[in-house]
């Protein structure tokens, strides 16, 4: 796993990371697993700048930036393409700011005369031992949105910086301060799709620098992506195709290679064993990673598509249209929105759209919306306390329930009342003080990309381990998310276009085929998900049976479990987000236990 970590203080600490490797120009401060070229630099007497990961400032950039640095202007310090993380030091002052999707998170915690900050949490954590915290991993379980709790991480005593924000350390104390508005000033669909374009095509070209390059070549985002990268140079373009998916990815992608120069086509067939939750009976073979990760559940699909880059580019970078949905559509909750703002003929319209996608009605649609309409972020967290207080509720899919601000997962459902009575006063608490965002949609759009940048940080920890190929997944530049998310919610999931937001970004350029701009459909992964939980169920249950570490702390009873597996054995429909969140956590929790030491003994005592 690749991690940073750094030590300001008045007094020197006796501990670094084991096999860190010093920052250069930053005392106290190491990198573990980053090769010395994604670490960079430049400094000059007390105000030094470092970035660590895949940014695209060369040299010059970075030091026109000093004068930036000194005036602490964080924020202009994370505006060049690619994913990164920031050390930023002024005087006494160091700044160190992550990324706005959560692929460099940054955790804190004080001791002594002193602040340690990492950007792994459980590395914190083993400082001293301290314990998961089991409320802040039901909230992680029941909420899946990484803010709920604001600076409340998985461990207890190790703090989170929040989405948004960065950790500022002076001699006064440490803190984590806002860098990022809450929402965008709107820009309409039209105006923003060239600085959708430019954005994007440096991402991408960011990625591009020599190394060997692959892409996946399947839906709307992916596509993209290959295209782009194909302009400058070749890439190896692959689809994983199974016959049980049934939808037309294949299709499109060997028509897009054979129309677009620069692209040469792998076709990754799936077999008996490539299924959700395969190989969860040996957790040694998945690499550690910092938090929950969901691609443990697709760990065999995944590792049967990087096994066919490897072979061609092993080494190489790997483009992925994670994160695209986030942030070039909008799920319909934003109907909410419409209806707060007594934007009442367009929310109808729009209802109306998305009815006949859906075969609903306009008025089921708007009734399921109204609710969140009339409160905002904190009113919601005091509602969802108040549900946690009562006895768990029947399952009915989430697409049935009441449109909400932080939606109460079927997870809740399963675990203990004194659990949920715990999480319940967490979100009291949480409620209290929280500066929000006006929308529901805007709100939404933030934790989707923190969960999914988690999630594809644990993707690319998993390709490194076993085959050296770097995955980069460019919707979660900071660039590319700014310049998306800028654009409303209801002109982004506009129902009567599919991702308009790309569309026009790429109309008339040439980089994308007409008929990739023209496609409506998108192929998914459900028939996978119900074959690994019909096959791997005996797995599943032992995993989150009564002698499961959930079960333990109180996350799963037994009950509510072993009856959504039996829906799933019958093929019925089944709380599959929630499966995939539980097996994910009780994996992360078994790993725990079997982690390398993550600190050694620092013979050299480092100063502030």
């Amino acid at each position: 796993m690749r991690w940073s970590a750094g030590w300001y203080g008045r007094t020197g600490n006796d501990r670094r990371p084991a096999g860190g490797r010093a920052v250069p120009g930053l005392d106290g401060a190491w990198t573990v697993g980053w090769p010395g070229a994604r670490v960079r630099a430049v400094g000059q007497g007390p105000v030094t700048l470092t970035v660590i990961g895949e940014c695209g400032a060369d040299k010059d950039q970075l030091e026109r930036a000093l004068p930036v640095v000194r005036a602490k202007g964080w924020r202009a310090l994370t505006r060049w393409p690619g994913s990164y993380l920031t050390i930023a030091r002024s005087g006494e002052t160091l700044a160190v700011i992550g990324d706005l999707s959560g692929q460099h998170p940054v955790y804190w915690r004080t001791e002594g005369g002193g602040t340690w900050w990492s950007t792994s949490a459980a590395a914190l954590a083993a400082l001293d031992g301290a314990p998961v915290d089991p409320t802040a991993l039901g909230a992680h379980l029941a909420l899946a949105q990484p803010d709920v709790l604001g600076q409340r991480s998985l461990f207890r005593s190790v703090s989170r910086v929040p989405t948004g924000h960065l950790l500022l350390i002076t001699p006064q104390g440490t803190d984590a301060v806002r860098y990022e508005p809450a929402e965008y000033a709107p820009v309409d669909l039209r105006d923003a799709a060239p600085t959708v374009r430019a954005a994007l095509t440096e991402a991408v070209g960011t990625r591009c620098d020599g190394r060997p390059v692959s892409a996946d070549l399947a839906g709307l985002d992916s596509t993209a992506l290959a295209c782009l990268a194909a302009q400058r140079g070749p890439v190896t373009a692959v689809t994983f195709a199974d016959a049980r998916l049934r939808d037309d990815d294949l299709a499109y992608a060997v028509r897009t290679a054979a129309t677009v120069p620069g692209l040469t086509h792998r076709t990754v067939s799936g077999h008996p064993d490539t299924v959700y939750y395969a190989g969860l009976e040996d957790l040694s073979v998945l690499p550690v990673t910092d938090a929950p990760n969901a691609y443990v559940v697709t760990a065999a699909i995944k590792r049967t598509v990087l096994a066919a880059v490897a072979v061609r580019h092993p080494a190489g970078v790997h483009l992925t249209g994670s994160a695209g949905d986030a942030v070039l559509s909008a799920p319909s909750a934003y109907l909410a929105d419409l209806l707060r703002e007594r934007r009442h003929r367009r929310a109808w319209l729009h209802a109306q759209a998305h009815a006949r996608l859906r075969h609903t009605s306009a008025l089921t649609l708007l009734r399921r919306a109204r609710p969140a309409a009339r409160t905002g972020l904190a009113g919601a967290w005091r509602q969802t306390a108040a549900e946690l207080r009562r006895p768990a509720r029947p399952w009915v899919p989430q697409a049935e329930r009441p449109v909400a601000w932080t939606p109460l997962l079927a997870t809740a459902d399963w675990m203990s009342p004194g659990l949920r009575s715990r999480l319940a006063s967490a979100l009291d608490v949480a409620a209290e003080p929280t500066p929000a965002p006006a929308r529901l949609a805007a709100w939404a759009d933030r934790q989707d990309l923190a969960r999914v940048g988690a999630d594809t940080t644990g993707w690319r920890d998993m390709a490194l381990a076993e085959h050296g190929i770097e995955v980069a997944a460019p919707f979660l530049d900071n660039e590319v998310i700014r310049a998306c998310l800028a654009v409303p919610a209801d002109q982004r999931g506009a129902p009567g276009r599919y991702k308009p937001l790309l569309g026009e970004a790429f109309a008339g350029t040439g980089v994308l085929p007409s008929f990739i701009l023209s496609r409506v459909t998108k192929g998914g992964f459900n028939a996978l998900a119900y074959a690994g939980l019909r096959e791997h169920s005996s797995v599943l249950r032992d995993v989150l049976g009564a002698s499961s570490r959930l079960a333990a702390a109180g996350l799963v009873t037994e009950a509510p479990v072993a009856a959504m597996l039996q829906r799933a054995a019958l093929g019925q429909p089944t709380a599959q987000g929630a499966l995939h969140l539980a097996v994910a956590a009780e994996v992360w929790l078994r790993q725990l236990e079997t982690a390398p030491a993550w600190w050694e003994a620092n013979a050299h005592v480092a100063t502030a």
